[in-house]
């Protein structure tokens, strides 16, 4: 279950990374259209391209 204000569910983050990755999209148009920052949608690209879609799911953010 994705946090009640997050900016992307897995679903979305996805289709962001897919974009970057498959489709050769520069991170900073996938952001844009995600309406997100560049940053995030080039960390979301990496974790695909090293993970997968298994990469997509939220991660606990406790230390």
């Amino acid at each position: 279950m994705s946090h009640p204000n997050a900016a992307l569910t897995p679903r979305a983050r996805l289709r962001l990374a897919r974009l970057v990755v498959e489709q050769n999209w520069r991170p900073a148009e996938a952001a844009r259209m995600f309406m997100t920052s560049v940053r995030t949608a080039r960390k979301w690209a990496e974790r695909y391209r090293l993970e997968g879609e298994a990469g997509m799911a939220d991660r606990s953010s406790r230390p």
